[in-house]
């Protein structure tokens, strides 16, 4: 080689190293998130919704063994213990379903790598609190009552994520292990019979709108959203029938479909298992009770509380289906689910607002 070429070579050979230096990242530089993501196997996803991390300040953290709501010289887990519905620190568990000894001991560390964890993971299910607020919510679930969930919804669409999608949060008993769960803020549904405490969460304004009037008993107003009032999308108690039994209830705000909608369509991209459906009768219709055990074992998708349990009746009658899985499959540009046939089974309706 001549002298001239090594002369010339030389700046190329040197040009990947001076550049890969400028693309370096100096040393402490803080790195801002957009707030919208959330955390799934230790890697960000972009929801497209307003989402508050249990790492961020005012988030809900289900790591922690204390207690959140209690003064904190009595928050320790050994001063909780006598108070708590069980006796273990930890509100969650390993999702181990399907793992060979091999994945087991790698991811039992927190190991987990994103191909591993979609494949164990098929279900998203839907819960109303009966809390009113996320902030309540959070209290009993994890300072009463022992137990997790990996969302909560509050009512001005503000999404709460409290642990890494790679747990097994404790929310729905025999789909715990395979589900990702989310509480939204409710005050639930209820037969004629029952005693129910929506009258002192819900009032008419002056402009006969029906309003979310959260009770001084449910502590200082939590919402996220400067001078937020909440409103269902009706203003009159929707009726329906979940697990054989007619209840009533007031709808969910706009703000929580509209929230709904996004993290439902990141779950099911993420998760590719989880279809964007839910579980349906023969006709097409949504089932509104319990899934048979041997369809329950098989189903993967979009799914109630009641789907799961005889005893539950969460999300309730009011919750518009049809405009959570449309809406959602339109931002995952995905057609409308079809029957056997080859019919269009849904199509993608707006959703009711009245209120």
């Amino acid at each position: 080689m001549t002298t001239q070429r090594r002369i010339f070579l030389f700046p190329l050979l040197l040009a990947p190293v001076f550049l890969a230096g400028c693309l370096t990242h100096p040393q402490g530089k803080l790195e801002s998130r957009k707030g919208d993501e959330i955390v799934v196997a230790g890697k960000f996803f972009h929801t497209g919704a307003k989402v508050v991390l249990w790492m961020d300040p005012g988030g809900y953290d289900a790591y922690r063994v204390q207690r959140r709501f209690v003064p904190i010289d009595q928050s320790s887990w050994e001063d909780s213990r006598p108070h708590l519905d069980s006796h273990q620190p930890n509100r969650y568990g390993m999702r181990d379903r399907n793992l060979t000894p091999e994945e087991l001991e790698r991811v039992r560390g927190g190991g987990w790598d994103l191909p591993t964890l979609q494949s164990n993971v098929d279900q998203f299910v839907i819960h109303f609190d009966v809390a009113g607020v996320s902030r309540t919510c959070f209290k009993t679930l994890h300072d009463v009552r022992d137990l997790s969930v990996h969302f909560m919804l509050d009512l001005d669409g503000t999404l709460y994520q409290t642990l890494d999608l790679k747990e097994a949060a404790w929310h729905a008993t025999s789909s715990n292990n395979r589900s990702i769960g989310i509480e939204v803020a409710n005050m639930g549904s209820y037969s004629d019979s029952e005693k129910d405490p929506l009258s002192s969460w819900y009032k008419t304004n002056a402009c006969g709108h029906t309003i979310i009037t959260i009770p001084a008993s449910a502590g200082p107003n939590p919402e996220r959203t400067r001078n937020f009032v909440g409103r269902p999308v009706r203003r009159e108690l929707v009726r329906g029938e979940v697990q054989g039994k007619m209840l009533h209830q007031y709808d969910f705000t706009k703000q929580q479909y509209e929230t709904l909608a996004k993290l439902t369509a990141t779950l099911c991209t993420v998760f590719p298992k989880i279809t964007c459906d839910y579980p349906r009768e023969a006709d097409g219709k949504l089932m509104t009770h319990k899934l048979p055990a041997d369809d329950l074992k098989k189903y993967h998708g979009v799914m109630g509380h009641y789907h799961i349990q005889t005893n539950k009746v969460d999300p309730g009658p009011a919750l518009q289906w049809d405009y959570i899985i449309g809406e959602a499959r339109r931002l995952m540009k995905e057609l409308p689910p079809r029957n056997a046939n080859g019919e269009v089974i849904m199509t993608r309706p707006k959703l009711i607002v009245d209120n």
